[in-house]
């Protein structure tokens, strides 16, 4: 009973985090029953998830720009739009992988910089900056594809990036080999993370849960990684897409809570004012994190591209509204200073849900945008009551 109540007391007060893998768990617990079973089927998963890799990148990058109090509606066409020069890159001047895909980041990161400059340096508002963005990344869409309106890529290599699977080098009772070590390299990675973590907490005499419910969230944990693996294991095993997703969310977590640049984020979100006072600065925090976004928005433009094995003119179509759900689903703050890395993916993987689910149910698409807007309300409210009993 002891271990229990300090459970639930854990639980409430950091609901804020808990709530998202809670709805999460409900949301994937209510389809698996509706479905008699299909949705938890491995190939199912596997999809879903790719199908959520590059809104989930999109969502990372968001989610810092909203924590530092600004938004951007223009990575949406961005995405497009740099997925379709990848796409003129290799189709019409028959340039390698390779040299296109640094050539696209580094574009993103061009384009976000500007964006960056125009809201930081010149003080335009960040809405209209990146407004303006929207309309000049759509029309360069359809100028870039107003000759074919499609663009067909037929590199292997390139298409693998959102189609392809790591190599099984063997299987093991019918399960992906490679994918397994990776899961139990994962699990171990935790535990000694979360281990290491706690040592720490306790060294420098902060608060941490009892042992026994440490042990809990370790064995928890452990057996959602364990599970996720051994649904993908049957498959084909982690696909390329799903590893570019842990690759960008374990940087940014990185860079996020261990680091600098990472406390300065979220001290300019929390209030730029102080944040100014102590000697941050603000415009070059606002540039990078700007940058930053446009660079994902290029990742996301080639993981979307590469998924469809060609450029449309209507790549990046309500991309940016998906990414911001799915960052505010995953509990960044409309008041910024509060977001985390892991949050804005979680929150992409329940938007994918929601799709995925309804889809497989056959709803309709206009009640499918109605229920998706009725949970990223919900989590607005979610988000303005916390801080309610907060202060």
């Amino acid at each position: 009973m002891k271990y229990l109540k300090e459970l639930l007391s854990l639980v409430k007060r950091n609901i804020r985090d808990y709530g998202m893998y809670i709805a999460l768990f409900v949301i994937m617990i209510t389809f698996t029953v509706l479905t008699d079973g299909l949705f938890l089927s491995s190939r199912n998963i596997s999809n879903l998830l790719d199908s959520a890799g590059y809104i989930a990148v999109l969502a990372v990058g968001v989610m810092l720009v909203i924590v530092i109090r600004h938004i951007d509606l223009s990575i949406g066409f961005l995405a497009g739009f740099l997925g379709a020069v990848a796409a003129i890159l290799m189709v019409n001047y028959g340039m390698p992988i390779y040299v296109v895909i640094p050539i696209i980041l580094f574009l993103g990161i061009c384009a976000g910089s500007v964006t960056g400059f125009l809201v930081a340096k010149i003080g335009i508002p960040a809405f209209v900056a990146t407004l303006a963005g929207w309309l000049i990344y759509r029309g360069a869409i359809l100028l870039a594809t107003e000759k074919t309106g499609t663009i067909i890529i037929d590199n292997e290599t390139f298409n693998a990036i959102g189609n392809g699977y790591i190599p099984a080098i063997m299987e093991v009772a019918g399960l992906h080999f490679l994918s397994l070590i990776l899961g139990v390299l994962g699990i171990l990675f935790y535990i000694y993370s979360a281990i290491t973590n706690r040592h720490k907490k306790i060294k420098y005499n902060f608060e941490v849960v009892s042992k026994p419910i440490f042990v809990v969230q370790l064995a928890f944990m452990s057996v959602v990684i364990g599970y996720i693996t051994w649904l993908l294991a049957g498959y084909n095993g982690f696909s390329w897409t799903v590893v570019i997703i842990l690759a960008v969310v374990f940087i940014y977590h990185f860079i996020t809570t261990k680091t600098v640049i990472g406390r300065h984020i979220y001290a300019v979100g929390s209030n730029p004012e102080a944040a100014h006072l102590t000697g941050i600065s603000v415009s070059k925090i606002t540039f990078l994190v700007f940058g930053s976004m446009g660079m994902l928005s290029a990742l996301s433009g080639i993981l979307f591209t590469s998924r469809l094995q060609s450029a449309t003119t209507t790549a990046g179509t309500l991309f940016e509204l998906d990414a911001i759900a799915a960052a505010f689903v995953g509990g960044v703050s409309a008041h910024g200073g509060v977001g985390k890395v892991t949050g804005a993916l979680i929150g992409a993987i329940v938007m994918a849900t929601l799709t995925n689910g309804m889809n497989l149910m056959g709803v309709g698409i206009a009640p499918q945008y109605m229920i998706r807007g009725g949970v990223l309300a919900l989590a607005v409210i979610f988000d303005v009551m916390t801080r309610r009993q907060r202060g």
